[in-house]
């Protein structure tokens, strides 16, 4: 609007900005837009709070439009002419649940990187998988940033081995056949920069689209003044913001299966050969550990595996084939937004196993100080515990602390 290209009044955004300012939110349901013609529906139920019918949530609580206008001092829009179209054409909705989306990218990729850190430490691999030397040669700043970030976190970490001091100095026995130790680590542990690197890049790339189109015209027509005519066409087609919200839960969902490779490298004994299987601290055959947690873990990834095929594929025709191919952002953004949620879930069940193995191991005094500060963090949540008990609380608690406990690891 504020573009001067959707001939409206002033009045409202100025009812708008009140909306925003005084933290009434319309109603609006999830469904309903195809991404054609704009998000139709969901626009229409803001429209609806602004001429002062419908439903709006302030607080939590939910009021009649009316209702909240009045107690608020804020009389309704009264719709001029080409205003209605205009308030329920274009891509805000998809583009703002977008936007909210990437914010939660972020924090959950700074998250995942301080969980592959700290599993790092705990199988105490070798520094070169994230070194400068190996990470330079490739040329996407994504993996870059990653291994960069990695070698921060860790840079006072006592658990990290020097590859040169192991298996390259006078003291090492050549004569040995076996090595006691693996010489590289599984890619769950050792390929976290070529994993999360283009998850990262997918986000930043996705931010500036849809910085672009927050900052579009994106109604139909468009008024110029400038000139005195109007453009028909199709600003309002949602088809950038569909296809950066496919690749981001695409991305996404590829993260969580990380999560949950290096969740179940936890679990099995027969892989790490320093932990108790599931990483049971009670005794074994009678307690369970965290093994019912990794069922969660694993079904959630299967989900997301399966809601991440693109919906920018998905067109189907419909309004009598004036909108015969149409873009699903809408829906993609509200699926991508499944798919974060749903990693926040992986996450949670994955910090909780890390810091039950670091007190098994009892190596809390040997983290960086960034891990080690992650690690505090999940047990002031959650104690330490060897009895089984009810942990789907416990792990909500987690889930909810990192989900609004922002992380900026990455500009």
């Amino acid at each position: 609007f504020l573009q001067g290209h959707s001939g409206i009044h002033p009045e409202v955004v100025d009812l708008i900005c009140q909306f925003v300012n005084n933290d009434i939110t319309p109603v609006v349901p999830e469904h309903g837009g195809v991404g054609a013609s704009g998000d139709l529906v969901q626009l229409a139920h803001i429209a609806l709070a602004l001429i002062g019918e419908g439903e709006v949530n302030i607080k939590g609580t939910v009021f009649p439009a009316a209702q909240a206008l009045k107690n608020y001092g804020l009389d309704p829009i009264k719709v001029h002419i080409r205003e209605g179209l205009s308030l329920i054409n274009g891509t805000c909705f998809m583009t703002g649940t977008g936007m909210v989306n990437l914010i939660h990218a972020r924090n959950l990729i700074s998250w995942a990187l301080l969980a592959s850190a700290m599993i790092n430490e705990i199988v105490h691999s070798c520094d070169d998988s994230f070194s400068k030397e190996l990470n330079e040669v490739k040329k996407h700043p994504g993996q870059r940033d990653v291994a960069r970030i990695i070698r921060e976190i860790l840079s006072d970490s006592q658990l990290i081995r020097k590859r040169e001091n192991e298996f390259y100095n006078h003291n090492h026995n050549h004569e040995k056949k076996i090595l006691d130790d693996k010489v590289q680590e599984y890619y769950s542990i050792r390929c976290v920069p070529q994993i999360a690197g283009p998850v990262l890049d997918t986000i930043r790339e996705s931010e500036k689209v849809l910085l672009n189109e927050a900052n579009s015209s994106c109604d139909n027509p468009m008024i110029d003044d400038e000139n005195q005519n109007v453009f028909h066409g199709g600003n309002f087609h949602g088809d950038y913001v569909s296809f950066e919200m496919d690749k981001l839960k695409i991305a996404v969902a590829k993260l969580s299966l990380l999560l949950d490779r290096q969740i179940n490298y936890l679990m099995n004994d027969k892989l790490n050969n320093k932990l108790p299987p599931f990483v049971n601290l009670g005794k074994l055959g009678v307690n369970f550990g965290m093994q019912g947690a990794q069922f969660t873990s694993t079904s959630t990834v299967a989900e997301n595996q399966s809601i991440s095929f693109p919906n920018y594929l998905h067109s189907i025709p419909n309004n009598n084939d004036n909108q015969d191919v149409v873009s699903m952002g809408t829906n993609s953004a509200l699926l991508a937004k499944r798919v974060i949620d749903n990693t926040y879930q992986v996450l949670a069940i994955q910090m909780l196993s890390l810091v039950q193995a670091v007190d098994y191991l009892r190596i809390e005094h040997r983290l960086s100080s960034e891990t080690k500060q992650a690690y505090r963090q999940i047990r002031d949540i959650v104690p330490v515990f060897a009895e089984d008990t009810i942990k789907y609380i416990e792990i909500k608690r987690i889930k909810e602390y990192i989900c609004n406990r922002f992380v900026k690891l990455f500009e």
